[in-house]
């Protein structure tokens, strides 16, 4: 079984464990999503996740390419949803108004994280998966995003500068290296 795929203990009194995803999942992962919408707009994120986006052709595309990750507490309740994918990442291949911390190694990126209304660890869990099996990682977020800029600066991420997605939409760019 390749390190991906394994459960990583829980790494908080929350209780939650980290899996692959699986197709199975993708109506709680979207209403994990629709929870999260909520969140970003009564925080006043309200131009992130728009259109509908993550829609069900992403999710199912991510899980297809086994990239899609499940935060699960203890009665099995889906609590949250990720993205862990390795380098390189498009959109990281510019960066503007600074600099990576280092551009030379291949890192993971953190994509498309939400949690459940009202759930809790979400984030610590995913980032103890991620970094059990990464000491190189990089996140981005919009720019409206308080809550997610807080959690990865909690974390440990240094802001790098910004990042343009497809669209041309800017994203604040972060990185951890340990």
């Amino acid at each position: 079984m390749s390190r991906l795929n394994e459960s990583v203990p829980p790494p908080d009194p929350s209780g939650l464990t980290v899996r692959q995803a699986g197709l199975s999942d993708i109506t709680q992962i979207l209403a994990i999503m629709d929870d999260a919408r909520e969140v970003m707009r009564s925080s006043g994120n309200l131009h992130q996740w728009t259109g509908g986006y993550p829609s069900f052709p992403v999710i199912e595309k991510d899980i297809v390419a086994e990239r899609g990750f499940v935060c699960v507490d203890a009665a099995g309740t889906l609590q949250g949803y990720f993205v862990f994918m390795p380098s390189p990442e498009p959109t990281y291949a510019v960066i503007y108004d600074g600099a990576w911390l280092d551009d030379g190694r291949p890192y993971h990126v953190l994509h498309r994280i939400a949690g459940r209304a009202g759930s809790h660890g979400v984030f610590r869990a995913m980032l103890a998966f991620a970094a059990a099996r990464e000491d190189n990682l990089r996140i981005d977020t919009h720019r409206d995003n308080r809550i997610m800029q807080h959690l990865v600066a909690e974390a440990g991420f240094s802001y790098c500068g910004i990042i343009l997605l497809d669209s041309g939409d800017e994203r604040l760019a972060y990185q951890r290296i340990r």
